[in-house]
């Protein structure tokens, strides 16, 4: 399945998709449950497309369930006579990561959306979401009250800073919500078909969008500034900054560019395996002109991918998790997960979904730290991180 057909999908499981969400009261609670049982008739008879929906939601993440494999899945790249890169170390050759590490801290007691969840690295829990129906519980920390607002909408995208998340509505198509975390209220912005997912810059005051052209299968930038709902797309050279199977924006550690993986045009093509890259395009979102561009033959997931010092990245390579050289895009070793979080010059943070924790790691794959989470999280399969 190619990603425009994958595409095609998720608009398909969006419009069939049952429990639309409302704003949380006893009589949109009845409305919605009306609305649920006609669309779940409209649902039973499109279950190909509700098949797909699993294979859809697992690029679409942050940080996603970790696939099971055992101590050995991340090893320390051999010794080689290749001299160090610049930036973080190469993991050391004979080290292994251990299974267990340190013991997990507890997760927090009682009502643990009352108080920011801390993070080992001295990052924070922003939020966790659905990717889906029915939708689970979402959170986003509203930084000003110190505690998580709970949303019933189908995706909740929690943003790194700022009293605002961003919201979608199955049923409201080609439309973005900014729910006030600390009013409730939302505000719902006429984007167009954005695919994918909404990708936060660091500050938490823009909005990255990835847009499909119907016609012609190109792509365009989607930028939402919060604070004026101010809206404006940008449409990309599809041809000279190609880009198939998985596409699509995200920022840079800094928030003053965005990125747009490559495809390698001189690569063969597979159905079945992901497209093979040939760097990663930088473009400003200010006006959607090209910036620069870098020779990191994969997908990075957004801005916490990039090392502080911008030297290095995590990227989802051809077969797995992979830490890059940005200047050269030479391989450093593997990591833990593509979604893991550059929390500093060596240490990542991710989520391991199978113990509910997340893990602060080394280079070279030692556990530095663990940290619970509550058992409410489980079912979402996707969480959001920052720095404190």
């Amino acid at each position: 399945m190619n990603g425009r057909t994958e595409e095609a999908l998720r608009a398909a499981v969006r419009d069939l998709a049952d429990e639309a969400r409302g704003a949380p009261d006893i009589a949109g609670r009845a409305l919605r449950r009306g609305r649920s049982l006609r669309r779940r008739r409209r649902v039973v008879a499109a279950g190909a497309a509700l098949a797909a929906t699993a294979v859809l939601a697992g690029p679409f993440v942050w940080l996603r369930p970790d696939p099971p494999a055992g101590p050995a899945r991340w090893a320390a790249p051999p010794a080689t006579s290749t001299p160090p890169p610049s930036g973080p170390a190469a993991p050391p050759a004979a080290s292994t990561p251990s299974p267990s590490g340190p013991v997990a801290a507890p997760p927090p007691a009682g009502d643990w959306a009352r108080g920011p969840l801390a993070l080992p690295g001295g990052w924070v829990l922003t939020g966790a979401t659905s990717t889906g129906t029915p939708a689970e519980l979402g959170y986003a920390l509203d930084r000003s009250a110190g505690r998580y607002v709970t949303s019933r909408y189908e995706e909740t995208w929690a943003a790194p800073r700022g009293g605002v998340a961003a919201v979608v509505d199955y049923e409201r198509r080609g439309e973005l919500g900014l729910l006030e975390l600390r009013t409730g209220q939302v505000r719902w912005v006429k984007v167009g078909s954005f695919i994918m997912t909404p990708h936060w810059s660091p500050d938490g005051r823009r909005l990255a969008l990835t847009l499909m052209d119907k016609d012609d299968g190109g792509f365009s930038l989607g930028v939402l500034t919060v604070d004026t709902a101010d809206y404006r797309t940008f449409p990309v050279d599809g041809k000279r900054y190609l880009c198939t199977d998985q596409c699509f924006f995200t920022w840079s550690r800094d928030g003053a560019e965005v990125a747009l993986q490559q495809t390698d045009p001189d690569a063969s093509v597979s159905e079945s395996q992901p497209h093979a890259r040939r760097g990663v395009q930088f473009f400003s979102p200010d006006d959607g002109r090209p910036s620069r561009f870098v020779p990191v033959k994969g997908d990075p997931d957004g801005p916490w991918s990039w090392s502080p010092d911008g030297r290095s990245v995590i990227v989802k390579g051809p077969d797995g998790p992979l830490l890059a050289e940005v200047a050269t895009g030479r391989t450093i070793g593997p990591a833990p997960a593509a979604d893991a979080a550059w929390v500093a010059g060596d240490q990542l943070l991710y989520r391991d979904r199978r113990a509910n924790e997340m893990l602060l790691v080394d280079l070279a794959g030692r556990v530095l730290a663990r940290q619970a989470l509550p058992p409410a999280l489980e079912a979402n399969p996707v969480l959001a991180v920052a720095p404190r």
